[in-house]
């Protein structure tokens, strides 16, 4: 009997160490193919214009989907995020959305990014492209103002 034990529990092991060993080479599989598509992706252009129409669906999804974690005024401050002490971009700063391009965006609200779940397989390329116009737009509304700098001449 404990020859049977010591025997199942081998084989359990070498069976975890095997879908280990598998999901490890998934992983490897996937980092370059994710990694192209990132990089293909930032080229893209947005073919969605930023209408009424277009920033009312972002709204919509945005409200939906980011606005636990990014807020819904955009700045980074939503009740998830709080709760899980993430430090995200506030996107009211037209600073925030420099370095970013809509493929950036399109790739980071479709695929995810570090504890981010990606939007694909529920939206659709025109929602995720309305939602990133409407991301777009908090950089465009009045700024928040900078918090001023003590200056002891003063």
């Amino acid at each position: 009997m404990r020859k049977l034990l010591t025997a199942l529990s081998a084989l359990t092991l070498l069976g975890l160490a095997g879908f280990a060993q598998d999901a490890k080479k998934t992983q490897e599989v996937r980092t370059p193919a994710d990694q192209k598509t990132a990089a293909e992706n930032a080229n893209l252009t947005n073919p969605v214009k930023a209408s009424p129409n277009s920033l009312a669906e972002g709204k919509r999804s945005y409200s939906i989907d980011c606005a636990m974690c990014h807020g819904a005024a955009g700045d980074g401050k939503g009740d998830l995020a709080q709760d899980m002490k993430l430090a995200l971009h506030d996107w009211r700063d037209p600073a925030a959305l420099q370095t970013f391009t809509d493929g950036d965006l399109f790739q980071v609200i479709a695929k995810g990014k570090g504890k981010m779940v990606g939007d694909e397989a529920r939206m659709k390329p025109e929602q995720i492209w309305d939602t990133v116009n409407y991301v777009r737009s908090f950089a465009k509304k009045d700024s928040p103002p900078k918090p001023k700098e003590d200056n002891p001449k003063n």
